[in-house]
C-alpha cells in the first residue's frame, strides 16, 4: 500500500497551524497586559507603551484572520487537487498559444504564470489592508496607492525578467544532472545567490528607493572613524529614503571583501536625534561583520541547501509521491513543490535552530558594541527604536523563542546590564 503523502502533509499543516495559533494566543494575551515589563518601567513612556500595545494588538488580530484564510486555502488546494487540474489545463493553454506542450520549460513557465497570478490576487486584499489600514492607522504608512501598485508591478516585472532563465536552468540541470544532481543544483544556487547579493543593492534596490551619500558632518566622520578603527573596508556610506514608504527604521551592510557599503534609513537618523545612538547601532552591525556572523550564516544556509537537494534526489522519481497528490506525470517544478511540502517538519526544525543561532549572534553583536564603549548609546538607541517602531513591549517567552530571530528588547537590555555589572 502506497504511503499517504497527501494526507500526511495536510495533517501536518493543520497540526502546525493549531500549534502556531496556540503560540499566537499566548502572545495576544501578553500584548493585552496593561502595564510595561518591570525592567522597562520608567524607561519607556506610558504613551509610547499604549501606542505600541494598540499597534501590536491590531497586527495580532489581522494575523489570526490571515493565517486562518491561508490554511483553509492551502488545504483546499491540496485536498481538491487543484494543482494537478491546473497542470493539465495548462497544456491546452500552451497549445492555444501555438507553443509546444511537450517542451517542459515552456509548459512550466505558463503554469507558473497562472499560480503567480493566483497568489497575487489572493494576497492583494491582505497587503492593501495591512498597508493602508493598519500601518496608516498607526502612522507608519507613507506610500500612496499609486506607489504601492508601482512597486507591485515592478516586482512582477523583475520576476518575468529573471524567473524564466533561472527556472529554465533548474529544469535543465534536473533533467541532465544524473547522480551528481544535488551538487549541480547546489552549485547553481550558490552562484546565483552570490550574483544576486552583488546585483540586488546596485541594480534592483535603486529601482524602489533612492540612495544618496551621507552628507559630510559629525555623523559621517564618526562612522568612518569607527569603521577605520575596526579595519572595516568601507567604500560608500548611503542614506536610503525609507520614509517614502514607511516610518519604520533600519540599517544594513552589504558588499564583498574589500568593498563594503553601509546603508542608513533616513528614518533611523530622524528617530535617533543623538548621533552617538546611530553610531552605536552601526557598531552593533559591524560586530556581526567582525565576528563573522554573516559568513557563518551563509555557510549554514549552503549546507542546508545541499542537504535539501540531496533529499530531493531521493524522492524526485517517486511515482507514489506524485500520484498521491494527483499527478500522473513527474514534472521538475512539481517535484520541487511536493518535496518542499514533504520536508516541512525538517524545515520547521531548521528554522527554529537558525533562530536560536541568530539570537545568540545578536547578543554577541551587542556585547561587541559594548566593548567598544557604546553600551549607553546602544541601550538608548535600542529603546528609541523600540518606541518609534511601536514594537511589542510584552512578549510571551514561548512565542518569541519560536518566532523571533532577534531577542526581545527586555532580554537585550538585561544582557547589556549584566555585562556592565560584571565589568564593574
Amino acid at each position: 500500500m502506497a504511503f499517504p503523502y497527501l494526507e500526511a502533509v495536510v495533517g501536518f499543516m493543520i497540526f502546525m497551524y493549531i500549534f502556531e495559533t496556540y503560540l499566537d494566543l499566548r502572545q495576544h494575551a501578553a500584548l493585552k497586559l496593561p502595564s510595561l515589563p518591570p525592567s522597562l518601567r520608567g524607561v519607556v513612556s506610558q504613551e509610547k507603551f499604549e501606542k505600541a500595545r494598540a499597534y501590536s494588538l491590531d497586527k495580532s488580530r489581522f494575523h489570526f484572520v490571515h493565517a486562518f484564510v491561508t490554511i483553509v486555502e492551502e488545504s483546499a488546494i491540496l485536498l481538491l487537487k487543484v494543482l494537478p487540474w491546473l497542470w493539465l489545463e495548462t497544456g491546452g493553454v500552451v497549445e492555444k498559444l501555438g507553443l509546444n506542450p511537450k517542451n517542459e520549460i515552456i509548459y512550466t513557465l505558463v503554469f507558473l504564470a497562472f499560480t503567480t497570478l493566483w497568489t497575487q490576487v489572493t494576497e492583494l486584499p491582505f497587503s492593501l489592508y495591512s498597508t493602508f489600514v493598519i500601518e496608516a492607522r498607526h502612522g507608519f504608512n507613507k506610500q500612496t496607492v499609486w506607489l504601492f501598485f508601482r512597486d507591485m508591478f515592478m516586482g512582477l516585472g523583475l520576476m518575468v525578467l529573471l524567473g524564466p532563465p533561472i527556472l529554465s536552468a533548474i529544469i535543465i540541470i534536473v533533467q541532465k544532472g544524473g547522480p551528481y544532481l544535488a551538487i549541480y543544483l547546489w552549485a547553481f544556487m550558490l552562484v546565483l545567490s552570490l550574483v544576486m547579493m552583488a546585483a540586488y543593492p546596485v541594480l534592483i534596490a535603486p529601482l524602489f528607493n533612492k540612495f544618496t551619500p551621507l552628507p559630510d558632518g559629525e555623523l559621517r566622520e564618526k562612522i568612518e572613524k569607527l569603521s577605520s578603527s575596526l579595519k572595516f573596508p568601507l567604500k560608500k556610506l548611503f542614506v536610503i529614503d525609507g520614509s517614502t514608504r514607511s516610518s519604520h527604521s533600519n540599517a544594513y551592510m552589504y558588499g564583498f571583501y574589500n568593498s563594503k557599503r553601509i546603508v542608513l534609513y533616513d528614518t533611523l537618523i530622524q528617530q535617533c536625534k543623538n548621533e552617538e545612538e546611530v553610531v552605536a547601532v552601526i557598531a552593533h552591525e559591524l560586530g556581526h561583520w567582525k565576528l563573522s556572523h554573516t559568513t557563518y550564516s551563509f555557510i549554514a544556509m549552503q549546507v542546508l541547501t545541499l542537504l535539501q537537494f540531496g533529499g530531493y534526489m531521493l524522492v524526485r522519481n517517486s511515482k507514489d509521491l506524485f500520484q498521491s497528490f494527483g499527478f500522473s506525470t513527474q514534472p521538475v517544478l512539481i517535484g520541487l513543490i511536493l518535496f518542499q511540502h514533504t520536508i516541512m517538519p525538517l524545515h520547521h526544525l531548521a528554522s527554529f535552530g537558525l533562530n536560536l543561532v541568530s539570537r545568540a549572534f545578536e547578543f554577541q553583536a551587542d556585547a561587541f558594541a559594548r566593548k567598544l564603549g557604546y553600551a549607553v548609546p546602544l541601550r538608548a538607541g535600542l529603546i528609541k527604536l523600540q518606541e518609534e517602531n511601536l514594537s511589542a513591549m510584552n512578549t510571551d517567552p514561548w512565542y518569541s523563542a519560536y518566532h523571533y530571530s532577534h531577542p526581545p528588547l527586555v532580554e537585550r537590555l538585561e544582557a547589556l546590564d549584566k555585562s556592565d555589572k560584571k565589568k564593574q
